[in-house]
């Protein structure tokens, strides 16, 4: 599975000064360097280098400074990694292409050019708010089977614990939780019932969805495949 590939690039990230969080707006992995604006990078992850994995970096480049494509090195090294064609493409594309060992280590095949792809502002924005905004580090990268933990529905998480004691005023709720107001209002999962104007509780769902996604286990770590996750 391509999430085995996702703690080995996330550590190299971080070695050179990101911090990298995975499933970021469709994204297998989106790292972040402090700096105004950030440097943002995108990595793609699949099982083995092929077409399918060039043709989402290409999708992927406009909302970023850099593209890398990562796959499993494989066993005999008769993989597309050996292959000259496929290492050049990557260059003419822009692409920086890393392999990863059986044993978690990650070589670099190919550096991305200095120059930076045409920017898509609103894709790289997107991108930038959501990896702000995430507590932690909550799904790997590289997950296709379970729906992702996100921003949003990690604030709406932490609404949900707030009431556990009993109905709140939304102005209090959103001292702590800056988009309160709008995710009881829209109240997108059921999880709320307005007691008054202004005043709101948890209903039996709410009380259910903190049974299932407990905020200190889900909200500061990565959750590792086989676990349940959730997409806002």
């Amino acid at each position: 599975m391509e999430t085995a590939l996702y703690l080995p690039v996330k550590r190299f990230l971080e070695n050179l000064g990101f911090s990298a969080k995975g499933e970021v707006g469709g994204c297998d992995v989106v790292a972040l360097k402090a700096g105004d604006p950030p440097l943002v990078v995108i990595c793609e992850l699949k099982q083995a280098f092929n077409l399918e994995l060039l043709l989402q970096a290409v999708d992927r480049a406009g909302a970023c400074d850099e593209v890398w494509v990562a796959a499993k090195l494989s066993a005999r090294g008769k993989g597309r990694e050996s292959d000259a064609r496929y290492r050049n493409l990557c260059r003419r594309l822009g692409f920086g292409m890393l392999a990863v060992t059986s044993t978690g280590q990650v070589e670099v095949l190919v550096h991305p050019p200095t120059a930076a792809p045409r920017k898509n502002p609103k894709k790289r924005s997107r991108l930038v708010i959501e990896h702000q905004k995430r507590r932690g580090d909550p799904v790997a990268g590289g997950s296709t089977r379970a729906p992702i933990m996100t921003a949003y529905r990690q604030q709406a998480l932490a609404c949900a614990s707030a009431l556990l004691g009993g109905p709140k005023r939304i102005r209090d709720l959103s001292v702590d939780i800056p988009d309160a107001p709008k995710i009881l209002q829209r109240n997108v999962y059921g999880w709320f019932d307005r007691a008054e104007r202004g005043v709101y509780t948890l209903t039996k769902a709410g009380h259910a969805a903190l049974r299932r996604w407990p905020q200190d286990i889900h909200m500061t770590q990565v959750v590792l495949p086989g676990r349940d996750m959730v997409n806002a």
